[in-house]
C-alpha cells in the first residue's frame, strides 16, 4: 500500500518536472496567432520546446511579435454591440501608441468600421467633418445662412490653441496638426471635440465655410457647448456679422459652466460692442475681464483707446437723434411764427373789398348835389 502511494507520488513529480522544463519562459505558448493565414489562433506544439533554438536561430523577433499579439487578444473583450474594450492598460500598444504597433509589425491601418485603409488612401484623406447636417438651432443667423459665399479670412493666431499641448517656444507645424487631426478623426469619428478642433484648423487655413460646417455639426450634437459657440461667434465677428456674433457670444456666456472662468466671453463681447459703437457697455465687459483676469493687456489696450477718444459716449445714432430733434424744433417755431403773422395781418381779399367800398362811399358823398 505504501509502495503504491510512493510510486504515484514519484510519477506526479516527474510529470511536473517535465511540464516545467517545457514551459520555462514567457515566450512559450501552447497557442499562437496565425498571421499568414486567416488570422486565427492555432496550436503551436513545438514552439515551447524549441524556444531557445528559435531565439538563437534569429526567430526571436517572431516570438516577440506573437507576445504582443497575444497580449492584445488577452486584454481585449467585446460587448453586446460588437465594440472592443481594453481590460488592461499595461500592454504594448497603450504604452507606445497604436501607430508604433502598426509601424513595428507592419499591420494595416483600419478605420472605425474595421475596413482596411490603404497607404495611398491615407495620403488622399480629406480632413473634414463628414456630410453637412441639415439643421441646427442657430441656422437662422444671417452669417450662417450665407456661409457658402463668405470670403477666405485666415486666422493664424488660432494656431496657438494647438500650441498649448506642445512644448513652449516650439514652432507650430500645420502639417503635423493636420496629421494628428486625421488620426484623431479615425479614432473618434463622432467626437464633438474633434469637430471643434477641425473647425479651428480650417480657421487657420482661412476656409470659413469648412469651419462653419464643422461648428454646425458639433452644435447639432451639443447645441449648448460654450466653447464652440464662442469660436463660431469669433468667425462671424471677423466677417463683420456683428448681430450674429453678439447673439452667439451672449449665448456662450449663458451656458458657460459656473465653475469655469468666463473672461473670454466678456472680452469678446467688449470687442464686438466697441466695433458696434456701444462704448459704455463695452467698457463694462472689459472691466469685468480685468476682474476675472487681472492685467490682461488686450483689455487694457482697448480701454485706453476708448478713454482717449474725444467724445466716446456720443456715437452716430446719438448725433442723428440730436439733429432730428433740432430740425423738429425749428419746424415748430417757423409754423408758430407763420400763424402769428397771419393773425396780426388782415386778410388780403377782405382788405381790398373794404378799400373799394370806402372809395365808393367817398365818391358818392363828393358828387352829391345839395338840395335847393
Amino acid at each position: 500500500m505504501f509502495t503504491g502511494s510512493c510510486f504515484r507520488f514519484s510519477f506526479l513529480c516527474l510529470l511536473c518536472c517535465a511540464l516545467y522544463s517545457q514551459t520555462d519562459s514567457e515566450t512559450s505558448y501552447t497557442w499562437r496567432l496565425d498571421l499568414s493565414g486567416e488570422g486565427k489562433i492555432v496550436a503551436d506544439v513545438g514552439l515551447g520546446a524549441a524556444n531557445i533554438a528559435n531565439v538563437v536561430g534569429g526567430k526571436g523577433e517572431e516570438v516577440a511579435r506573437q507576445e504582443v499579439m497575444m497580449d492584445i487578444l488577452l486584454s481585449t473583450v467585446t460587448n453586446h454591440d460588437g465594440m472592443w474594450k481594453k481590460t488592461s492598460n499595461e500592454n504594448h500598444c497603450s504604452l507606445y501608441g497604436i501607430n508604433h504597433c502598426q509601424e513595428s509589425y507592419g499591420q494595416p491601418t483600419r478605420n472605425n468600421r474595421g475596413i482596411l485603409i490603404e497607404s495611398a488612401d491615407l495620403d488622399d484623406e480629406v480632413l473634414d467633418c463628414g456630410k453637412a447636417v441639415n439643421f441646427t438651432y442657430y441656422d437662422h443667423l444671417v452669417g450662417i445662412q450665407n456661409r457658402a459665399s463668405h470670403l477666405h479670412i485666415p486666422e493664424p493666431e488660432v494656431a496657438n490653441l494647438f500650441k498649448k499641448k506642445s512644448k513652449k517656444g516650439s514652432e507650430i507645424d500645420i502639417d503635423s496638426i493636420e496629421r494628428r487631426l486625421k488620426k484623431s478623426k479615425r479614432d473618434k469619428p463622432k467626437s464633438v471635440e474633434i469637430y471643434n478642433q477641425i473647425a479651428n484648423f480650417w480657421r487657420i487655413k482661412g476656409d470659413t465655410q469648412a469651419s462653419i460646417e464643422c461648428f454646425r455639426r458639433a452644435l447639432a450634437v451639443s447645441p449648448n457647448n460654450a466653447e464652440i459657440l464662442l469660436n463660431l461667434a469669433r468667425v462671424l465677428f471677423n466677417l463683420q456679422y456683428l448681430d450674429d456674433a453678439i447673439f452667439l457670444t451672449r449665448r456662450s456666456l449663458e451656458v458657460q459652466p459656473p465653475d469655469q472662468n468666463a473672461w473670454q466671453q466678456h472680452f469678446q463681447l467688449g470687442e464686438i460692442l466697441k466695433a458696434y459703437g456701444h462704448f459704455q457697455e463695452a467698457a463694462l465687459h472689459l472691466r469685468h475681464v480685468l476682474e476675472l483676469r487681472p492685467n490682461h493687456e488686450p483689455a487694457l489696450a482697448i480701454l485706453k483707446e476708448m478713454e482717449a477718444a474725444p467724445d466716446s459716449t456720443v456715437h452716430v445714432y446719438t448725433l442723428l437723434i440730436i439733429v432730428f430733434l433740432v430740425l423738429a424744433v425749428l419746424g415748430w417755431i417757423l409754423s408758430t411764427l407763420d400763424a402769428s403773422l397771419a393773425e396780426l395781418q388782415p386778410d388780403g381779399s377782405g382788405h381790398s373789398t373794404r378799400n373799394i367800398n370806402f372809395k365808393i362811399s367817398r365818391n358818392g358823398l363828393k358828387h352829391r348835389k345839395p338840395n335847393t
